[in-house]
């Protein structure tokens, strides 16, 4: 995968990674005694969580990447969005229905932030200079407070401000499937809306579809969905007929 990133730079793609790092901040969570609570996909996050998910995600997992892409041959820098005013954030407000007969319920999620903006010059600076920028998801609110935003949300926000012409998630699994397991190959907008009414589509799937149809909304081409421990999973999914994941279109 690393190196399929050096590759798509080598022939003149810009590619643009946003990473997550759940695995990761759930381990140093665990050791440090702290329970974490996640609704409709995203955690919930109180001061001491926040300072773990920075550490974690700015530093561990952004440097681990880094230095994997540069090893491969790119050349890697990574970011936080609080370089150069990169994200711009506010506290996210949660509503969540546990149940059709029960009144929605307002959630306060702590430190969990919600995109305002993208200044992306510093994005521009470094692809224009043959760099590989490698973000991580944190933002900072108005008044320099720092917020801890779900990654699926700040790559689509990140694609829509750079224009770009493809919106790639990176799971690890093949794709959206259908109730039967199956493959769901291609997707529109009216089967991803049924498929989340009828909870065919649950979990961190949601904010990942939701993210891909505001995405589509915003001018971007396609979305596409495919499994990161594939070999050569990036260069499969863009230069084979078929691909290998699932593809999200208008």
């Amino acid at each position: 995968m690393y190196q399929n990133l050096g590759s798509l730079k080598f022939i003149g793609i810009n590619p643009v990674v946003v990473h997550g790092g759940g695995p990761q901040i759930n381990k140093v969570l665990e050791q440090m005694g702290i329970n974490s609570t996640f609704v409709k996909g995203m955690r919930l996050t109180d001061e001491p969580t926040m300072d773990v998910v920075e550490m974690v995600l700015g530093g561990k997992v952004n440097k681990s990447i880094v230095a994997q892409i540069n090893n491969q041959g790119g050349r890697a820098v990574g970011l936080s969005g609080k370089d150069g005013g990169l994200i711009q954030a506010k506290k996210l407000t949660i509503v969540f229905r546990e149940d059709e007969n029960k009144p929605p319920e307002i959630i306060d999620p702590g430190l969990v932030g919600d995109v305002t903006a993208i200044d992306p010059e510093i994005i521009h600076t470094l692809t224009s200079r043959g760099f590989i920028p490698i973000i991580a998801p944190v933002g900072a609110g108005p008044s320099g407070e720092t917020y801890n935003i779900n990654a699926d949300l700040v790559a689509g926000k990140v694609a829509t401000a750079l224009s770009a012409g493809r919106l790639i998630f990176i799971t690890d699994v093949d794709g959206l499937m259908d109730a039967s397991g199956k493959l769901v190959s291609t997707v529109d907008k009216v089967l991803a809306g049924q498929m989340i009414a009828d909870q065919s589509i649950s979990g961190g799937m949601i904010p990942k579809m939701e993210c891909a149809l505001e995405a589509l909304e915003n001018g971007i081409e396609k979305v596409q969905m495919i499994n990161g421990k594939r070999r050569h999973a990036l260069l499969l999914e863009l230069f084979t007929d078929k691909g290998i994941g699932t593809e999200v279109i208008p």
